[in-house]
């Protein structure tokens, strides 16, 4: 099925990502925990395309798999910024040929190597150059990337909208923020969208925090803002591992309960491979899961 259908019937989704092990020799870890996240009836699940453009097979395959073996809708990732467009055609074919049906359509990092190097160019530059060739190779539901506090390259929060808007205007259906931590902001950037005329759903991005090391490396990715209840958390439990992830927990719960009751479009947890953590997220929003919803979730 596709995610842009299930999105118009009008009843929030909530949709895991997972990314694929960095060896093949590991692939059946990542269907262990795929065994585990099904029991928690996620309307479908991303898989992640690997740093710099990696593990493309593994995406492919994961994705199929979740989809054939597990019954869950999936969505598979895909970078341009070090593609080939004879390679992305392949790589296309291959989904298609797969049975999969959603594709989020990123620029992606680009990697130091090729920053370094004066000679190279990419042939995608940007994700709306990508979003046109996934649209000629088939009709899939495509999913883009935006960001409540503006991506870390964008020159400011207005360039970002316009690259935003594009990729919209050449034929994404639907957008999956960046996590983010401060609600406030991601109803703000919904406001913009509005002002600028994007109306596509928005499925908000959340990362529970489980570590001092996820806190530090998030930063360094993605700059976002931590609001003062956030950091009275990690000034409280720096010193505690495992009463900091109780309480990262318990704020990622907070903040879906707040998303649902005003009406997000849908929530999407980056499990980072971590059941249990997603596990008892699950448990603990599914009362308000059930009441934003006119009908139980598929089991």
């Amino acid at each position: 099925m596709k995610i842009r259908d299930m999105l118009e019937k009008g009843e929030p989704t909530v949709s895991f990502e997972i990314f694929p092990p960095k060896s093949s020799y590991s692939l059946e870890t990542v269907f262990d925990t795929l065994t585990e996240l099904k029991g928690l009836h996620p309307d479908f699940i991303s898989v992640t395309y690997g740093a710099g453009g990696t593990a493309q097979s593994n995406t492919v395959e994961i994705a199929s798999r979740i989809k054939k073996d597990f019954g869950i809708e999936s969505i598979a990732h895909l970078t341009g910024c070090t593609s080939t467009k004879e390679g992305m055609k392949r790589t296309l074919a291959s989904i298609k040929d797969s049975g999969i049906e959603n594709i989020l359509a990123l620029r992606g990092d680009i990697p130091q190597e090729k920053l370094a190097d004066k000679n190279w160019k990419p042939e995608y530059r940007y994700a709306s150059e990508l979003i046109d060739d996934i649209k000629a190779a088939g009709d899939f539901s495509i999913g883009a990337a935006c960001y409540p506090e503006g991506h870390v390259d964008s020159i400011n929060k207005v360039d970002d909208l316009k690259n935003l808007k594009k990729k919209m205007d050449h034929g994404a259906d639907f957008m999956i923020t960046q996590l983010f931590y401060d609600n406030d902001l991601f109803y703000q950037f919904k406001e913009k969208l509005d002002l600028v005329g994007i109306e596509q759903p928005v499925i908000a991005g959340i990362l529970p925090v489980l570590n001092i090391k996820q806190v530090k490396r998030i930063q360094e990715i993605s700059g976002c803002n931590l609001p003062p209840k956030f950091l009275r958390i990690l000034e409280r439990y720096e010193h505690d591992p495992a009463s900091l992830q109780e309480a990262g927990i318990a704020y990622a719960v907070d903040q879906i309960i707040d998303l649902l009751s005003s009406g997000v479009d849908g929530v999407h947890i980056y499990t980072m491979n971590k059941p249990d953590a997603t596990r008892r997220i699950m448990e603990n929003i599914s009362c308000v899961r059930k009441a934003v919803c006119r009908k139980e979730p598929q089991r």
